[in-house]
């Protein structure tokens, strides 16, 4: 059975790393044999400088992930297979880590293990692909700090959550599972509440954006759309990016976030484009949807966990003494990917399909294609989005239509009258 088990890895592995190195290098191929042509519906939108500039950065980018995806399957390989990971228990074990203890030691340090081998690649992209690109605005000090902020946050929090894990695992009985899954949903929510006020100003400044025209035509725009915000901000996301963006957090009352980078650069009525797109999200419930979907995930893998957690042959497949809910749990997240990778293009053609809904809201609500089309080309600009991906590797990868996509949708839909009202 072992054997079986092994085997069985192996080959759903091989057949995800294949898949998704065989279309970034089906990508990598087509955008270098693209041309620095703007695309028919861009011409005298987009020059052709602007094209060949995300060419080379979508080269740069597909180039970087090949090689981050070669390091990241040999490190998982060596994970599973190098005696490392019952090695590390039968070490904290003779340090007399037990219990609860135990499993949080272990735990926090594989997360940390991961983490710093991650950080050459985060440096080299940062500070060499980002920064080549006009877009990394942050000195040595200021990516430190983020990094060291981010690793405070995560003891400070996981931690705890880790400690809660365990409880749930060991003392709730045979339906653990189902206990544990509504901690992690009631965490989840908790998180979602504390993001916006407490969590991301320890990394970004968020200002309310000040009284003038601008703020009275989003807020006007708010209640026609019936939607009810705890206010709109502005982040000082150009201290660290030349990236441009816009979103809305948080549940019940969400508040809106304009990048100040997209500010500086959009008219008033390609902004009240983006922002009623964003409102698009939140009206269709497409927030709501996406996490019902990601605690379903949880609740499946939750349901596998209980499983396979005293199931000898997993463990004895990859070196441990025995079963023990610490490395139940690694091995789980560990294997998952090669076991679920299918499931990706069908989550990214739901993403896309909400980004479809998300244009037509706007195009209802405010009735100006050709700012939301003007918007949309501008940020694919100044972000430098791959204009012609590989059809194949869009279906696959992408959460968000290709910018030619999106732009056609939206002259059908302002072409037949089909953008639905809605209601004052």
């Amino acid at each position: 059975m072992t054997e079986f088990i092994i085997f069985l890895f192996l080959g759903l592995f091989l057949l995800d790393w294949t898949l998704e190195t065989g279309l970034a290098g089906l990508n990598l191929a087509h955008t270098l044999a693209g041309s620095d042509t703007p695309p028919a519906p861009l011409r005298g939108a987009m020059d052709e400088q602007t094209v060949r500039k995300s060419r080379a950065y979508t080269v740069a980018r597909l180039r970087f992930g090949l090689l981050r995806g070669v390091a990241g399957a040999g490190y998982l390989l060596l994970l599973l297979f190098s005696g490392v990971l019952p090695w590390l228990e039968t070490l904290l074990r003779s340090w007399q880590f037990t219990g609860p203890h135990l499993f949080v030691a272990y735990l926090a340090l594989l997360a940390l293990l991961s983490a710093l081998l991650g950080l050459p690649f985060a440096l080299y992209s940062t500070f060499r692909i980002e920064a080549a690109f006009g877009f990394n605005r942050m000195g040595i000090g200021l990516w430190l700090l983020d990094r060291i902020k981010g690793l405070l946050l995560a003891g400070l929090l996981g931690v705890p959550f880790l400690y809660g894990v365990y409880l749930f695992m060991e003392s709730s009985g045979r339906w653990w599972w189902l206990w544990l899954f509504l901690f992690i949903a009631l965490v989840q929510m908790v998180l979602v509440w504390l993001y916006p006020a407490f969590i991301a100003p320890l990394f970004n400044k968020f200002t309310p954006l000040p009284e003038g025209e601008p703020r009275r035509r989003m807020e006007e725009m708010a209640r026609r759309a019936r939607f009810r915000m705890a206010g709109i901000f502005t982040m000082d996301a150009s201290r660290r990016s030349g990236h441009s963006n816009a979103y809305f957090t948080g549940l019940l009352r969400p508040r809106i976030v304009l990048f100040d980078t997209m500010l500086d650069e959009m008219s008033m009525e390609e902004s009240l484009s983006v922002l009623a797109h964003e409102i698009g999200h939140y009206r269709e419930h497409h927030i709501h949807k996406g996490l019902a979907l990601n605690l379903a995930g949880t609740l499946f893998m939750l349901w596998v966990l209980n499983l396979l957690v005293d199931w000898p042959p997993l463990f004895e497949a990859f070196g441990f003494a025995g079963p023990s809910h610490h490395a139940a749990l690694t091995l789980v997240l560990a294997m998952g990917g090669p076991f679920t990778f299918y499931l990706e293009p069908l989550l990214a053609w739901i993403s896309r399909r909400h980004e479809y809904q998300a244009d037509a809201f706007s195009l209802a609500l405010l009735g100006m294609p050709g700012a939301l089309k003007s918007a949309l080309i501008r940020l694919n600009g100044q972000n430098l989005a791959n204009l012609r991906p590989h059809p194949w590797y869009a279906a696959y990868h992408y959460s968000h239509p290709t910018l030619l996509q999106r732009l056609a949708a939206i002259d059908r839909l302002a072409a037949q009258g089909q953008a639905r009202r809605v209601q004052a």
